[in-house]
């Protein structure tokens, strides 16, 4: 087992990755933070099942592709000096848009008026200076569909509260991919896997068969974020091992895989599986990775391999 070099304030330079990260929801955000210390160009690709919260209403009530994640992954590359940037994330706290950001409102609103959610994240990116592109993993919203311990389970609200998750699928199934959310993929320089709910949000994105697909032909490092603590949603009962098993199981391999040295379960070898390195990325909270460590640590695992 490898032990990874503490941070870094190495500038970006003209050998800078093209960085792909796949996911959703905190995780994916906090990847695209830690990827604007060291990559050259960012995409961030977003699982699209959401079916709670202000996202869920939004969907329920209009048909549409939830935002929250897309969201959430602008403000995450977005020029926190703009009044917009900062505004993204201001949630109504009382009325009948209780629940809902104000990035989630703007990102549907300018969908109806452009006829294109693409066209209105590019939008959004734009206004608020973004370091990068967003994509929806799919074209159209999806359902996630997985097997449990109480059978066959639809929706990613009822996948979180559910233990022994496996199977994950979708409806519908043949869900294609923006194009060049497929194309960013192939031409990376490094993939980046996580972290986030492994079913709900990394899982949700990976397995998009254009992405799935994608992911084969790419010649990048792909490398898999693990999470700093498997407390919550869906992960409940899932270690390391069975994290990284669980994709290997799902048809995706991965050439490294990243935990932070807060676990004393990242210490210990798992033969059979990817190598693992740990260091220190996790942030003060305990639960969740601070974006200058794991971009220092992501982006000297990308120079070693070169």
């Amino acid at each position: 087992m490898a032990a990874a070099e503490g941070p870094s304030n190495e500038a970006v330079d003209g050998t800078a990755p093209a960085i792909v990260a796949l996911g959703g929801g905190h995780g994916l955000a906090t990847t695209l933070r830690a990827a604007r210390d060291y990559a050259r160009s960012i995409t961030g690709i977003v699982s699209v099942g959401d079916d709670g919260g202000s996202s869920g209403r939004l969907r329920a009530e209009f048909g549409v592709t939830p935002p929250g994640d897309l969201r959430r992954c602008l403000s995450a590359l977005a020029d926190g000096d703009t009044l917009l940037a900062r505004s993204l994330e201001h949630r109504f706290s009382d009325g009948t848009l209780t629940g809902h950001p104000i990035g989630n409102l703007l990102l549907i609103g300018l969908a109806f008026a452009a006829d294109d959610l693409q066209t209105a994240i590019d939008e959004v990116g734009r206004l608020v200076g973004a370091a990068g592109r967003v994509f929806p993993a799919s074209e159209v919203p999806v359902t996630l569909i997985a097997d449990s311990d109480q059978g066959t389970l639809a929706g990613q609200v009822t996948i979180e509260r559910a233990t022994g998750i496996g199977n994950l699928r979708f409806d519908p199934s043949n869900a294609r991919s923006p194009v060049d959310a497929i194309k960013a993929v192939v031409d990376a320089d490094q993939i980046i896997i996580g972290p986030g709910s492994l079913f709900t949000s990394v899982l949700a994105c990976a397995l998009m068969p254009d992405i799935r697909s994608a992911l084969t032909k790419a010649t990048a490092q792909r490398v898999f974020v693990a999470n700093v603590a498997n407390e919550k949603g869906d992960a409940r009962g899932f270690g390391l091992r069975e994290h990284v098993e669980a994709l290997i199981d799902h048809g995706l391999g991965v050439d490294v895989v990243l935990a932070s040295d807060a676990s004393a379960e990242a210490h210990l070898e798992i033969p059979g599986l990817p190598p693992i390195v740990t260091a220190d990325v996790a942030a003060a909270d305990g639960w969740s990775h601070d974006p200058a460590k794991l971009g220092a640590v992501l982006g000297r695992l990308f120079r070693q391999n070169r």
